[in-house]
């Protein structure tokens, strides 16, 4: 079986992300900045695999799992840009 292929914040991350999910969070991370998400990963990855985030209030579609491990994939890879 291969590697999967090497996912990068800009093409595969950043659009994860909805304008709304960006200004949510502005006050505790820039959802929209490469370092800022890989720096809180970890708990990105736990609140969105959870189905915590994005709360139900807010409109927003839950993560799928695919989406779920896409991210992790990329926070194993390293955080490409």
């Amino acid at each position: 079986m291969s590697a999967p292929a090497t996912l990068s914040f800009a093409k595969d991350i950043r659009p994860m992300f909805t304008d709304m999910d960006v200004d949510h969070m502005k006050r505790a991370m820039d959802l929209s900045d490469r370092d800022s998400v890989f720096k809180h990963a970890k708990a990105i990855y736990e609140t969105v695999s959870s189905g915590s985030m994005p709360p139900k209030s807010s409109g927003e579609a839950r993560w799928t799992p695919e989406m779920c491990a896409k991210f992790k994939t990329w926070q194993e890879q390293g955080g490409q840009p």
